[in-house]
């Protein structure tokens, strides 16, 4: 079976069907491109043919391009390779675009129009906006958009330059450079597409267009004479301050590290300056040193290539299928009723118990507030709102777990109470009931003794907000079994979130990780370094929040309780001591974070974060010399990094791929990246040896390098080569 095909019906109508095979979605790739521009030659050539239709014969029109093909192109050609793939794409949808007419005269092309059924991203718009009309569907859970920019690219099929000279910069921003996706009816709203149809009506109306379309109906604005770019090009007085406002913007959300938004506004810019056809090579440039910078090659590998194989259950043990049919909370806390909405969202039945019929009550109505705010926003319907309410049942009474096939304990971190709600919970589930318990820091292989079956007691590690954070990590304890691990994959790809699996070790693998990072920064601003320096420095390298404002949003409190039980258990090995001293004192003086209104940073009554608080200074006075900006980011990196180097060394991470990908959705590791290892890769491991042994000098073993790091710098080595399992290396 092709991934196209052409019919011709009686009234001289081709259709040109896109369907890949054994794919839930379309997906573009190179031999698809090659088949689509043999046959739309075929039907331009064919008199009998008055015009085209191209469309899917799935419930979605296409999903985007195939970034394992756009991978190939740069190891297999090189530049040159990427550069003239790019430009044969252009050739394809410009003859798409003409359509056999006159170049003059611009008369004599035959219509073609973009029939949408459902989904079309990426190259799956482009095409559509190199024809004469887009048609969709009138499908709500369709979304349209050019979402590259994602994952480290941006369009480069010509729907960057189409778009801005379709609708303008200003108009075109939201779509390139944040990649927002619409439901039809707002796709044409904002001007992205033509019609929205009723499904049933979808091909006749196409159909309908054709046959009626006129010569004027299929010349594109930008090869009409006289065309103006809406908004104003960049030599417009208006145009210039949607330019120089732009890049002001770009800047600021990016902070210069991720190269595809300053590629993207580059080839907009100068592509404004030149012919329609002039541009499209300027993006095909901008593309092609895009996809040949590591950082995008990167970001591909991590947010899209390894990111999908791990939902698709790339670490998963050969299990029969563990669909989680009804689920048990225990604890209807913040986590608890978190978990309990992306269930009973997902259309799993949930059982959520609280010590308290008000708490679980309570709990319940988190689920109910989460959509009344989709019903405001009209993403959300009140019979929606009933059908996943329906699912939750919020008791006191632990009979009401009987059959449930997954429980998930999620009460306060406390050994003897975990050991409680494990036996309770036991003497009433069937002897298949996998049990996994929701802890951030104590040890599963510890927590399992309370079980009378290890074997199907397991980890699972939300992070808060439970709705909104993508990532769920998996552990596996030294009992937990091959089943236990399967039903916790299979449940985490049931609530469409991303697992990693790791083994058992204190504070598993993302706080392993979070945590240095907080503790180097307070270290820090003990030593004097300037609190903005410390914040703006990690901002600048790509980290979301600085390490100071990340425990005011966790909770400094929560630092203070990691911190004591860390302490007990490591004794005198613990080395932690300074951060210790700054972290008690600011929660002795009520200074507890965010949720106090008052921590490193000052808020207002909302909740608002106003600035540094004013009276570190005082507590913590800055020294008359300052740090270089690099000295301080290589500080804050590699405080994350070599303990992502350790967690592989110990045999906590399993798979590489889950060390790169956790740290991006779990914590927000500086995405530009691709993630720790795919950094310590991109700058190699003698050169971060070489930091390590600098930072060693003059800050202690903490920066020691690993074994394993030495021994890659010795021998040359990345740890994608090493370690990638071969078909999923990018």
């Amino acid at each position: 079976m092709t991934d196209f095909e052409l019919k011709t019906d009686a009234d001289g109508v081709a259709t040109i069907t896109w369907n890949v095979a054994d794919k839930s979605m379309n997906v573009m790739s190179l031999a698809g491109f090659a088949l689509l521009d043999s046959l739309i030659d075929t039907a331009l050539a064919d008199t009998a043919v008055k015009g085209i239709i191209i469309t899917s014969a799935k419930k979605d029109f296409a999903g985007g391009m195939d970034l394992n093909v756009i991978a190939k192109m740069r190891e297999d050609g090189g530049a040159k390779g990427i550069f003239d793939g790019v430009m044969n794409m252009h050739a394809i949808l410009r003859k798409i675009e003409r359509a056999g007419m006159d170049p003059k005269t611009l008369k004599g092309g035959k219509p073609i129009v973009a029939a949408l059924p459902g989904t079309a991203l990426g190259i799956g718009l482009e095409i559509p906006l190199s024809c004469h009309r887009i048609i969709a569907a009138d499908n709500p859970k369709a979304k349209i958009g050019l979402p590259e920019i994602m994952v480290g690219i941006f369009p480069g099929a010509g729907g960057t330059t189409r778009l801005v000279r379709k609708m303008g910069a200003m108009m075109a921003a939201p779509f390139l450079l944040e990649g927002k996706l619409s439901d039809p009816k707002a796709a044409k709203a904002a001007g992205l597409i033509d019609e929205v149809v009723a499904p049933d009506e979808l091909l006749a109306r196409a159909k309908e267009w054709v046959l009626g379309a006129k010569d004027a109906d299929l010349v594109k604005p930008w090869d009409a004479k006289g065309y103006k770019m809406p908004g104003g090009a960049p030599y417009h007085p208006a145009g210039f301050m949607t330019f120089v406002g732009a890049s002001a913007m770009v800047h600021a959300k990016t902070m210069g590290v991720y190269p595809a938004a300053k590629a993207l506004l580059s080839a907009v810019y100068e592509g404004a300056l030149v012919p329609f056809d002039t541009a499209l090579k300027i993006e095909a440039r901008w593309f092609t040193s895009v996809l040949m910078n590591p950082s995008s090659s990167a970001m591909i590998r991590s947010l899209f290539i390894n990111k999908e194989a791990l939902e698709k259950g790339a670490v998963r043990p050969a299990q029969p299928d563990q669909t989680v049919k009804k689920l048990g909370i225990i604890g209807a806390g913040m986590m608890g009723a978190g978990i309990a909405y992306v269930s009973a969202n997902a259309g799993v039945e949930v059982i959520l118990i609280d010590a308290r019929q008000e708490a679980a009550d309570h709990g319940k109505s988190y689920s109910e507030a989460i959509l009344d705010k989709g019903i405001s926003r009209k993403k959300v319907t009140e019979q929606k709102k009933a059908e996943v309410l329906g699912r939750i049942t919020a008791t006191t009474d632990y009979a009401a777990l009987a059959g449930c096939d997954l429980i998930v304990e999620a009460v306060f971190e406390d050994m003897e109470i975990k050991a409680e709600v494990t036996r309770k919970v036991e003497a009433v589930v069937g002897p298949d009931c996998i049990f996994a318990t929701n802890t951030s820091t104590l040890p599963i292989t510890d927590l399992a003794k309370a079980s009378a079956r290890p074997d199907q007691f397991i980890g699972i590690h939300f992070f808060s907000p439970v709705d909104k954070m993508l990532l769920v990590e998996i552990i596996r304890g030294k009992a937990t079994g091959d089943r236990a691990v399967a039903k916790a994959l299979d449940f985490v790809r049931q609530i469409r979130k991303t697992p990693i699996v790791v083994n058992d070790a204190r504070f598993f693998y993302a706080n392993r990780c979070i945590i240095p990072y907080i503790n180097e920064g307070i270290r820090m601003l003990a030593e004097g370094v300037e609190p903005v320096l410390i914040e703006n420095a990690a901002k600048l390298v790509g980290m979301p929040l600085g390490p100071l404002q990340l425990v005011d949003e966790t909770s400094i409190d929560l630092g203070v309780k990691i911190a004591k039980a860390t302490r007990l258990a490591m004794g005198d090995a613990y080395p932690d001591g300074a951060v210790d001293t700054v972290l008690f004192a600011m929660a002795d003086q009520g200074r507890l974070g965010k949720k106090a209104g008052a921590g490193f940073y000052s808020y207002d009554e909302k909740g608002k974060r106003l600035g540094l608080w004013d009276g570190l200074e005082a507590a913590y006075p800055v020294a008359g010399t300052q740090p270089e900006l690099t000295e301080v980011q290589h500080r804050l990196l590699m405080a994350q990094v070599l303990e992502a180097v350790r967690a592989l060394e110990d045999g906590v991470l399993m798979d590489i791929r889950e060390g790169d990908v956790g740290a991006i959705l779990g914590w927000g590791f500086a995405p530009w990246s691709g993630g720790p290892l795919s950094w310590l890769d991109m700058i190699g491991a003698a050169r971060a040896v070489e930091i390590c042994d600098r930072l060693t000098a003059e800050f202690g073993d903490r920066f020691k390098a690993p074994t394993l790091l030495r021994d890659m710098a010795a021998k040359g080595d990345g740890f994608y080569s090493r370690f990638a399992p071969k078909k999923q290396a990018a």
